[in-house]
Parts: C-alpha cells; structure tokens; sequence
C-alpha cells in the first residue's frame, strides 16, 4: 500500500463572527477546529477589524496554534487581505483600519487605493483623529492576499494584477480558493497564468466562515439578517454551498492537485511572526513632574495623603498596609496607573465635581491617602488582593463615580490633556441573547413578525438557552413543526453571538503614543465619542489599562442637597459635615421609611430593614449586601439574623478557631461577603493569594463555566488538615457555592 503524507497548510483567509452577520463561528472554534486539524497555522482576517482576535489569542495560546493577525478589506472593488509579520506591520494595520473607520459613521469603513499606493490625496479625506498616515503607503511590514473577484474579466484582473504587484512589491500573493464551483479547474488555471505572466505567487486559501459546514443553515440566516430580508428571498447572496469551512488536509490536497500552493500558505504563515503578546503598554508621561520617577511621586502623594487623613499620627495597621500596597504596586509597575486616576479625582475635585472611587479599589489604603476612595483602611478589614495580586499580575480595576451632569467635563479634561489620538472609550460588544436572537431568526425564517415578537416576549430567564414547549404551545406554534424546531435550534446557536460593538459606559484607554497603533478606533454612535474595536475583557487578556469614569445620578442629587443646605443656612456645606450615625436618620431607616434612599429604596430591602434594624454605617453594608441571591442561596441570611438577635441579648458568637474569628468576627461568624471567603480560605485552607483570587473568579463566573465542583476537594481538605470538622468545612462550602449566585463584595 502506498503511504500518502497529508499536506501542511495554513489558512490566511478566515472570518470570525465578529465580521458582524458575516462569519458563523466564535474565534475560539475556529482556533480549536484548526488545532484538530493539524493546521500549521491560522489567520483571523476580520473585516476592516481586529475586534475578535483577542479571544483568540487567548485560546490560541492555551492550545499552541501559531496565530497570524490580519484583516479583509474591499477597496475600489479589489478585495485585499493583509497580514501583520511584526509588531511594526501590526501598528500599520491598526492604522489603516483606524484610518478607514474614522471616515464614516458608526459600522461602517471606506478606503482607496490612493490610500496605500502613496497617490496624492486631499487633506478632508484623512480624519485629523487618524493623524499622519504617511508611512502607511504600500504598508510596510504587511504581506498581502489578493482576492481576484470570480466574474472580473480578463483586461480588469490584469489591471489589479499590476497594481497589487506594484503596490506591495514581493510581498504579494493570487489566493485561489476552491468552493466546489463549476469552474473552478477554469479559473485555477487562469490565475495561475496570470501569476506567472505578472510574477505574483499564487497561494491556497479558504475564504473560512464557519469553523464546522453545520454552521451553514446559521450563515445563511445571519446573511438574512444582514440583508433584512427572509432567507428564501436572498437568491445568490446565500453562499452556493457549505464549502467555507475549515476543511480538512485530506480534501485540501484532493482540490488543490497543485501541492505548491499549499505549501505557499505555510511559507507565509512562516513569516508571520507577530504575537500580541509584543504589545507593550506605555503609560502617560505628563502625569510625572521633572525630577520624580513614578515611584517616587506616588510615594510622596502618598505620604501627602496620610498626614491629611490622619492629622493625630498613622497607627501601625494603616502604615504596614500603606507599605505592603506600595511595594506590590512597584513590584507589578502599576504607579502610573494610581497616578492618572489621581490626576483625574484632583481634576474634578479642583471644579467643585462631585467624585467617589468605589469597587474593589475600595480596598486600597494607597486609594484612600491619594483621595481616589473614601473608605478609611483603619476603620475596615480590607483585603488588598480582592484588588491586586502579583500572582493574578492583572490591571486593577478602579471605577471612579462622577456627577451625571457633570461627568462631560472631566472626559473633556481627558481628551484635552492627552488628545483623541492617545485616548478613547473601550468597547462593548452587544451580543445576542435569547430573545433578540429569536426576533432575528424568526424573521430570517419567513414567520410571522407579531407571533415571533410575543413569543420572545414571553421567554422568561429561567427559561434557558431556548425556548420551552409550553412557550412555543403558549403561542400558537406547534414544537415539532420542522420550521420551528429550527427557529429553536437557530436561536440557541445565535445566542452570545456578537451583534455590533457600542461603546463602554466610562472605560478610558489612554497610551504615551498613538493609541491607533495598539488597537483600532472607530467612531461611536455619539458625537464627538471614539472606541476602540477592544471590551474590557479584552483589555484585561493583554494587560492593558482602563480607566473608569463612571456617572452617578445620586452624585448629583447630592450634590443640589448640599447646595441647597447651604443656601439655606447662608454658609458652605459639603458632605464631609453631614452628621455621621445619626440616631433619628437610623429611626427612619429601622421603619423602612426609605422610599428615595439610595441602595435602600427597594422592596426586598424595604422588608429587611426592620429585621436587621441598622444603627450604624456599617450595618448598612451588611443590609445591602445581604439582601442577595448570593448569602439567600448559601443560607447565610437567617444564621445572620439569628446572631444579631443573640448579640442584642447579650450572648456572643461562637468561632471555630481564632483565624476564622480573624476573618468573620465583624459579619458575627456568618461570610457575607467575597472578601471574607477569599480571608477564610486563606487562613482557614491555607489558600494562597492566587488561589482565593481564582476561586473569586470562578464564583463570579460559574454559571458560564461550571460549577465550582473542582474547589470542593481543595475547601474541605484543607480545612480538615487543619483541624476543623467535616460538617462545618461542608457548611462552608455550601455558603461559598451560594457566592456564585451573586455575593457582595464588601468594598462595593
């Protein structure tokens, strides 16, 4: 028998599902699919986008695929498909999609040949947001994929053949793709000729929408969607067949006789060496003044802000956290970090703007003395690596609350001092969920609009990923019906699908340099806004940096109270003379008359109140945080109560151990919240930091990504090995899994 080697090959042509209503697989199946089948590598070709290549980067590095970053373009009718080969060539094709965006509204881009062949061209066509585009003309570092258009004649493929050949000189290829079409042996050959008269390479690609061919009913119906349309009125816009899979080896060398042209793709593939693992993040270098290093000014605001906050002297607890956060902070090279959200606070408190830093930042002694925070470390039992840890060695999080109708001049403040070209918003990716993707397939599917539209309105959220019998029976369909067990399954495929990108409700991105050549920008829908094609998740992925800057109404509720009590008393009030624990207020609030309070206000806490009866700020903590899925599903409410029923009688609580009193003493031996179970298990398991961190996650993520059944083990062991009993170790681990249903943490 005769051994037959499979072919190496690596696809250059692939859209994700972030080429919006074009591709049909996340960029992680394409990445997993590729992996299975030995591919020797794999390109996201995203059009006129990097928006999805961070997913899978990520997946791409767990799993060893060489990942090639590019993206499609149409220009003048020519279809284009370039390849970054370094981080030079990266920053280049993060320009010109820039470049592209910023010409046209929101979801769209427009681009010329003019603009990569050096050609003269007005100035009103180059948006000053973009910056100088000098250097982008044949696009250095960038190797490009033609894509000859199938009913181009003779006389207009020559004409492309010279500009592209002209354009990117020996850096340009004839992709021929092969989709099981009629004439495909035809015009192979007819390409190859060209190739070969004009001295262009020719290369095999796969033009890839979908990572499997079962994904060809949903790209027809995304292709409807795209098109507003039903899918039996699309005609030839719906691919002929389902050939823009990712194919295996075996029926790539039965299409591609030519083995050359196989070997072609791994060749390039070759040369491709860029990894977004090269980004590297350069903070603002306004926000040092001359003669200080990042370490040294944030050292000395620091020690500014202590001898504010604590005018009597700084007890031992604040200075040894003071210490310990610094260290770590200049360890993992975040000053500049704390520093451009101090410039920021000090901005807005320099106008009068109401601000509060909240969030897990609310951990933070380094926060509190820089005036990002308000809440006193030697007051709290905060736990620094809710915030930040060297093992995690990911960004803090630090979400900073502005008046709502204020807000606008702090972003102004933000654009002003750094410019548009080195700031913008972060992105979010709008995805489908289960009603709107079954609106959209509905349609897609030719059904009636104002049935698809109730039962859609019907799907509740216990329902799951699809839509139940009873539902479908509620409303007239018949479950077995063979259109609707496709609208079912259609609409559970679709869901989490990504349906455009908007833009972030805060979230800064600011860069030394231009940002446009880190990540696209585009414009948003608002005016006068830009996004990045990145979201938050993304950002965290690659370690680069947001800064939130958030609105709050009640900010400026406050704000016109504190106003108005001055006016009223005829001198200044601001909120740092409002009485604090007010007996008559916690009156009030102990007989739920708090209709309008903030946090407060609603019926479940309303019914609460009077059950917990507050007397203090931090009672107030517990009342909120308390009244949640998370400590109602671990059972942590009624054992709460209970204690504080005992304590007003006089009996104190009963710890297991020291370390868990340490740990649960100010929530009476009940953990309420995250922060307690990360202490918990750090001194009652012996976790370390990392660990408790990644149990955080996984309670915050569970229902995404399973259960928290791989911690089990880890919990009672090793609370047993340290003596405690099993009952009690179950106990705990129960109220953990009850965090996963959302617990509060504390500095929120």
């Amino acid at each position: 028998m005769r051994h037959f080697s499979l072919p190496r090959y690596a696809e250059l042509h692939c859209l994700s599902n972030f080429s919006f209503l074009k591709g049909a697989s996340h960029p992680e199946e394409l990445v997993g699919r590729a992996i299975e089948l030995g591919y020797a590598g794999l390109a996201i070709t995203d059009e006129c986008s990097l928006a999805g290549v961070v997913r899978a980067h990520g997946e791409a590095k767990d799993t060893g695929l060489h990942l090639i970053i590019g993206s499609s373009f149409v220009l003048d009718g020519l279809q284009l498909v370039l390849l970054a080969t370094n981080v030079s060539g990266y920053g280049n094709l993060s320009e010109l999609i820039t470049l592209a965006r910023m010409r046209c509204e929101k979801g769209t881009y427009r681009l010329t040949r003019a603009d990569l062949d050096g050609s003269p061209q007005s100035s009103d066509d180059i948006p000053a947001s973009a910056g100088t585009i000098d250097h982008l003309a044949s696009l250095p570092d960038c190797l490009a994929l033609w894509i000859p258009a199938h009913e181009a004649s003779g006389a207009e493929l020559e004409a492309d053949a010279r500009w592209i050949a002209s354009t990117f000189p020996d850096r340009a290829w004839i992709a021929i793709e092969r989709a099981y079409r009629m004439d495909d042996d035809l015009v192979c050959n007819r390409l190859m000729s060209l190739g070969e008269r004009m001295q262009l390479p020719c290369v095999a690609a796969g033009n890839v929408h979908m990572h499997v061919r079962s994904r060809k009913p949903l790209h027809d119906t995304l292709t409807a969607i795209r098109l507003n349309k039903p899918v039996a009125e699309c005609g030839d816009a719906l691919a002929p067949n389902a050939e823009r899979h990712l194919r295996s080896r075996v029926r790539l060398a039965e299409l591609f006789k030519r083995a050359a042209l196989l070997e072609a793709s791994v060749a390039i593939a070759e040369r491709c060496k860029f990894s977004l693992d090269e980004l590297g993040y350069q903070y603002p270098k306004e926000i040092v003044p001359d003669g200080e290093t990042q370490t040294s000014y944030l050292r000395k605001l620091t020690e500014e802000g202590l001898a504010t906050r604590f005018p009597d002297g700084v007890i031992d607890k604040v200075r040894k956290q003071v210490e310990h956060e610094l260290a770590l902070i200049a360890d993992l090279r975040y000053e500049a970090f704390f520093l451009t959200v101090y410039d920021i606070v000090k901005f807005a408190r320099s106008q009068g703007i109401l601000c509060q830093g909240r969030g897990s930042a609310a951990n933070s002694s380094v926060c509190f003395c820089l005036g990002i925070t308000e809440v006193n470390p030697a007051l709290q039992e905060t736990l620094f690596e809710r915030f930040l840890t060297k093992e995690r060695n990911e960004p803090p999080d630090i979400d900073v609350d502005f008046e709502h109708q204020r807000r606008e001049e702090v972003i102004q403040y933000i654009y002003a001092k750094y410019g548009r070209h080195r700031t913008a918003l972060a992105a979010t990716v709008i995805a489908y969920r289960t009603r709107s993707a079954m609106r959209d397939v509905g349609k897609a599917l030719g059904l009636d609009g104002d049935r698809v539209q109730r039962l859609s309105s019907s799907h509740a959220w216990w329902d799951g990923r699809g839509a139940h019998r009873e539902r479908l029976e509620e409303n007239g369909f018949d479950p077995d019906s063979p259109v609707v067990r496709k609208l079912v399954e259609l609409t559970a495929t679709l869901r989490s699908f990504p349906r455009h990108l908007s833009q972030h409700v805060g979230g800064f991105v600011i860069s030394a340099d231009k940002l446009s050549r880190m990540v696209p920008i585009e414009n948003a829908a608002m005016e006068n806004r830009s996004v990045i094609q990145w979201d938050k998740d993304d950002l965290e992925e690659l370690g680069l940096l947001k800064v939130d800057v958030l609105a709050l109404g009640m900010l400026s509720a406050i704000r016109r109270a504190l106003d108005l009590v001055a006016q009223r008393r005829g001198t200044s009030f601001t909120m740092f003379e409002v009485p604090k624990e007010d007996p008559e207020t916690y009156d009030m609030i102990c007989k739920a008359d708090t209709v309008g309070v903030f946090q407060i206000e609603s019926r479940a806490q309303m019914s609460m109140l009077p059950r917990l009866l507050p007397r203090c700020y931090y009672d107030l903590v517990v009342e909120v945080a308390i009244v949640r899925p998370g400590p109602i599903q671990g059972g942590m409410v009624h054992p709460y109560l209970k204690a504080r029923e005992a304590l007003r009688s006089g009996e104190q609580p009963v710890y297991a151990s020291p370390k868990v009193k340490q740990a649960l003493e100010r929530t009476l031996g009940v953990p309420i919240f995250q922060e307690q179970v990360m202490q918990l298990m750090m001194l009652a398991a012996d976790f370390t930091a990392g660990e408790a961190d990644k149990l955080r996650r996984a309670m915050a993520a569970w229902k995404r990504k399973g259960g928290l059944g791989p911690f089990h083990e880890r919990i009672v062991d090793g609370m047993l090995k340290n003596g405690y009993e099993r009952d009690y170790a179950e106990r705990i681990f129960k109220q953990v899994e009850g965090f996963g249903e959302y617990g509060f943490p504390e500095s929120h």
